[in-house]
């Protein structure tokens, strides 16, 4: 069901997750409360200040942006010989490409060469190509933005990292479960409580404009030792003390 939709059905809230969403409903409405999951808020006019919404907007901010340049570092503590890297973005995707730019960034800075590999359809197709783009030039390890396209396609990225042999890592902890390496984001369980809070507050008569966005205080690293073992890498220990979950 189209936005436009939605509205015409007088709903008491609307709820969304990712910024394409968001952006259809506030166009949709500037009345009918919105909570949105987000990781770029400002843009579009969603909202004006992270503090101070001011319009028919709250919800979650979600640092996505910090993140994959967290898990830049990561790898790089795991890998730390490590000098190309893969970075997996769907072009077609504005969080994508913002996630894309820090990962970027933070490679740099680390003195790793980027590779920024585009991947706009979770199809057995586009993720073989982008394979094909990667193991061309040279990269030794994966590193996946967070996005609806690329979580789709996890599991294939997954087998394709394991089947070329290289370290990965995605936001997800059903990634590093599929047999990814790591993964390093924040708890959906604590993005989702959060997004029923706001909800909750609206419901309850708060103004969506009253309501600072909300953001996630955890984060969980997840590593499949199994994964480490058939690629020949030895976790280091300080990466094993800070997972929440090690995958045997």
């Amino acid at each position: 069901m189209r936005a436009a939709e939605l509205v015409t059905l007088k709903l008491d809230i609307i709820m969304t997750t990712g910024h394409p969403a968001s952006v259809a409903a506030r166009k949709a409405t500037a009345t009918i409360p919105i909570v949105i999951m987000s990781a770029d808020p400002l843009s579009d006019g969603l909202v004006a200040t992270l503090g101070r919404p001011a319009g028919n907007v709250t919800g979650v901010f979600l640092p996505l942006a910090d993140l994959a340049a967290k898990r830049v570092q990561l790898m790089k503590e795991l890998v730390p010989d490590l000098r190309s890297v893969a970075i997996v973005s769907n072009p077609n995707s504005s969080t994508s490409r913002l996630q894309a730019d820090s990962a970027e960034s933070a490679a740099r800075v680390l003195r790793i060469t980027p590779h920024v590999v585009g991947l706009s359809s979770n199809s057995e197709a586009h993720v073989e190509k982008a394979f094909s783009a990667i193991v061309a030039r040279g990269a030794k390890a994966v590193v996946v933005t967070q996005d609806a396209v690329t979580f789709q396609a996890s599991r294939a990225i997954a087998q394709l990292t394991a089947k070329h042999r290289l370290p990965s890592s995605y936001a997800y902890r059903e990634f590093a479960e599929a047999g990814g390496l790591m993964a390093y984001g924040t708890s959906l369980e604590e993005n989702i409580d959060l997004a029923a809070f706001a909800a909750d507050r609206v419901l309850k008569g708060a103004k969506p404009a009253d309501i600072p966005m909300l953001q996630p205080t955890k984060t969980e690293l997840i590593i499949n030792l199994k994964t480490a073992k058939a690629l020949g890498l030895t976790i280091p220990q300080s990466l094993l003390l800070r997972a929440d979950q090690v995958i045997e």
